[in-house]
């Protein structure tokens, strides 16, 4: 299968694509709302709620936006490179669980959906939300742990 063909069937099968995918896909992030299903030798993630997608489809944007000093980027239109994506969606969604609940583990994100309505209920819209504790833990994550 190439890769014109990968994608095309991706979006068949899947027309609610996950937003916050490659943060569940690294097993570092948990969704209450996706759902794993396997294309040819790849995994992708569905989302299985309009509203929820809708909510992380506001909120992605705002943490890449918050993120961008941090990240030594002037300008962010749309997905950011991998790593630095990366950092922006698990460190991003840390820094709101470690907020909301500085008692759960800083290694995973749990329940990135209901982190975020959690979230809109305590501080309201994402341009609300305490971004200068939150853009700290974009800062620190490294998505490469390291080995001994």
């Amino acid at each position: 299968m190439d890769e014109n063909e990968y994608r095309d069937a991706y979006r068949r099968i899947n027309p609610r694509r996950c937003l916050f995918e490659k943060a569940i896909n690294s097993r570092r992030a948990t969704c209450a709302l996706g759902q794993r299903f396997h294309l040819a030798d790849r995994e992708g993630i569905a989302c299985t709620d309009d509203a929820g997608q809708a909510r992380c489809a506001a909120l992605l944007p705002v943490l890449r936006r918050k993120a961008l000093f941090a990240l030594k980027i002037t300008d962010a239109p749309g997905p950011l490179p991998h790593a630095k994506e990366m950092k922006v969606q698990i460190g991003g969604m840390l820094g709101v669980q470690q907020c909301l609940h500085p008692e759960r583990s800083p290694e995973r994100v749990e329940d990135i959906d209901g982190l975020a309505r959690e979230a809109g209920a305590t501080w309201g819209e994402a341009e609300n939300w305490p971004w200068t504790e939150i853009v700290k833990s974009v800062v620190g994550f490294d998505a490469r742990r390291r080995r001994r």
